[in-house]
């Protein structure tokens, strides 16, 4: 039995290569797709043949013999992939920042880190090198930017089961930067350690607090276990692998383990398994995107003390209809009792309806500072 199935399995690898490889022609073929477009200034979308492929697709599968719902799902995150690139490829394009080239991103941890995940991913389908450079933490990879010492900042902002995080909205509230983009992760927090050891063998674990708060009810049924916070992830990972201690394990991505040859001992242990990071990406200069693009807008705002001043402000949204995807407050520095308001609403700050909206929400407001405009990331 088991040579048959080491045989079904030499299979299946050789028809994952080969998928694999198809799909990677196909994004050749998208790129080419997306320049010829460019040229041209066609739009990205073409809803009526993207139905037509998805037609074909599920007709296809039912001929092959596959489930037609499993092969529209596939194909539906081919196209989402497919619409990904040309959108950024036309923000590039119009904001004259040139693809194919390296790309420097400063990020908070180190190699295997899921900022180091997320930077790779947003950036490496556009660019031949990411030159993905770690921080220790999150304002010295926002400094670095600043300093020039990099072309783009990856900080990450709020996460599904740990809330916002206050650190990066702090950095943002200094107004140097502007938000140009965002990129969304699917955290899958795992316990690994040096060797396959068992889970209640375990007595320190090592992990970023955000990594440890967002798998507090894994954590709280090993009471016998002493969890100590972290730089990052993927350091904790290092560390146990440098301390080489059977009794450790660290908190941290499936691929910080793949990077530091750590065993996974325990897999998706976070609250809840749809555990998303949204992370921004910050530059020294705004882009504007093109109003055919489903977009987002982050603002900064201060409201006066008066009694509804917030209300008299969210009206003003409620009437132009500009959805709010997110409301924060934040103490101002060096002004007790005072706030600021971050705000991330749907639209782009260039269409009529909404700048018109933004205009009125700046007479209403104390003050009302544009953070940044940038395409909508779907998970």
């Amino acid at each position: 039995m088991t040579k048959e199935l080491d045989s079904i399995r030499q299979k299946l690898d050789t028809i994952d290569r080969t998928i694999l490889k198809a799909l990677a022609s196909r994004q050749e073929l998208v790129k080419e797709v997306s320049s010829l477009k460019l040229k041209n200034e066609k739009g990205i979308r073409d809803l009526e043949r993207e139905e037509q492929l998805l037609n074909r697709i599920r007709d296809l599968a039912h001929d092959v013999g596959l489930d037609r719902y499993y092969a529209e799902h596939l194909f539906r995150e081919i196209i989402t992939n497919s619409v990904r690139f040309q959108t950024h490829s036309l923000v590039d394009h119009q904001n004259e920042k040139k693809n194919g080239e390296t790309i420097r991103v400063s990020y908070q941890g180190t190699d295997g880190a899921y900022s180091h995940q997320a930077a790779i991913k947003h950036f490496s389908e556009r660019y031949d090198t990411v030159d993905a450079i770690g921080y220790d933490t999150f304002q010295e990879a926002a400094q670095a930017l600043l300093d020039e010492k990099v072309d783009y900042a990856l900080l990450p902002i709020e996460n599904t089961t740990a809330g916002s995080i206050n650190d990066t909205y702090d950095i943002l509230g200094t107004g140097d930067l502007h938000i140009v983009g965002e990129e969304i992760l699917k955290v899958v927090h795992c316990l690994m350690a040096v060797e396959p050891v068992e889970v209640g063998k375990i007595r320190r674990i090592l992990s970023h607090p955000q990594a440890i708060a967002q798998c507090s009810q894994f954590l709280a049924k090993m009471p016998r276990c002493k969890v100590e916070s972290y730089l990052d992830t993927a350091m904790s990972a290092k560390k146990v692998l440098e301390d080489g201690n059977l009794s450790q394990a660290a908190i941290a991505g499936a691929p910080a383990a793949d990077l530091y040859g750590l065993h996974v001992i325990e897999h998706d242990i976070a609250n809840q398994r749809q555990n998303y990071t949204r992370f921004v990406i910050a530059s020294r200069d705004p882009v504007k995107v093109d109003l055919e693009i489903p977009s987002k807008t982050s603002l900064m705002m201060v409201t006066s003390n008066d009694e509804g001043s917030l209300i008299e402000c969210l009206n003003i949204l409620h009437a132009h209809k500009i959805n709010m995807a997110k409301l924060e407050s934040r103490p101002r520095m060096n002004e007790p009792w005072k706030y600021l308001f971050y705000l991330d609403i749907y639209g782009n700050d260039e269409d009529p309806e909404v700048k018109t909206g933004l205009q009125e929400l700046a007479k209403e407001a104390e003050e009302l500072n544009i953070l940044g405009c940038y395409p909508k990331q779907e998970k």
